[in-house]
Formats: C-alpha cells, structure tokens, sequence
C-alpha cells in the first residue's frame, strides 16, 4: 500500500516526527512517500513541488495528515482535498487519517471543534477516514487497510 505523508515539514521536529512514523510503516511494508525526502532542484519552483506532490497524493492508496499546529497547515489542506476528491471516483483508494498530537487541540481528547482544525477540512477527513490523536491508532488503520484484499 502506498501512503502519502503529508504535514508542515517546516522545522526539524516536524521532519524528525514524520520520518520516525514513516519508518515504523516501512517496517510493515508499507511504501511511504514523505515530501521532504524528495531531493529539491536549484532553485525550487512552484511548479516542481506541485508537479511532483500532486502526483504522488494522485498514487497513493491512503493518505496520513499530520495536522498538528494551531491551525491545518495550508498545503496538508490542499493534499487531503485533491486526495478526497480522487476517492469519489476510484473505489481502490483507502482513505485518509487525520493525526493530531498537539494538545492544544486535543486537551480533552474530544478534539472540540473550534481549536484549530478547519471544520471543511475535518469534514473530508471524517467522511473517508478517521481522525486520531495519537499515531499508535493511526498505524493500527493503516495497518487494516494494508492488509485488506
């Protein structure tokens, strides 16, 4: 199964975050496409990244969102959505797993509306997938979908 990771890969934390789930899907054989593995031409254009980040979300079988932050980042909206709408017309695709960690979202485990996930973007979410608050449970999903037949 093919995911797509997507998330804000703008710090080291959120890059080392993302590569250490990454990994642990690898392990199970998933393959994972993670943005900022792909090697960046000099100098990087809007094209480029759109090219080959929409053709990646395009391939994949099971998007993961990391969605960390006071609010979605931009582009991880973007993904879900083109991801989303890709699922309405290709039964093979899986789905899509929000992850929150941050607990300014989470502080009581319900994942209140307001405190900072786009309802929109919840939406498509919640209508073909989950939204977790921890990345054991989203493993557990992906891991399900993997093994599917």
């Amino acid at each position: 199964m093919k995911i797509y990771f997507a998330g804000p890969l703008f710090t080291p934390y959120e890059r080392s975050f993302i590569d250490e789930c990454a990994a642990r899907l690898r392990a199970e054989g998933m393959e994972v496409f993670v943005p900022h593995e792909i090697p960046l031409p000099d100098p990087v254009t809007p094209a480029f990244i759109f090219d080959v980040d929409s053709a990646a979300v395009l391939g994949a079988d099971a998007i993961l969102a990391l969605l960390d932050g006071p609010m979605v980042d931009d582009g991880t909206a973007v993904e879900i959505g083109i991801f989303w709408s890709a699922m309405r017309t290709d039964s093979s695709k899986k789905g899509i797993v929000g992850l929150v960690t941050d607990t300014r979202v989470i502080r009581d485990r319900k994942m209140i509306d307001g405190k900072g996930i786009n309802l929109f973007v919840r939406g498509c979410i919640e209508d073909r997938g989950a939204l977790v608050d921890n990345f054991d449970r989203a493993f557990e999903i992906l891991k399900a979908w993997h093994e599917e037949k």
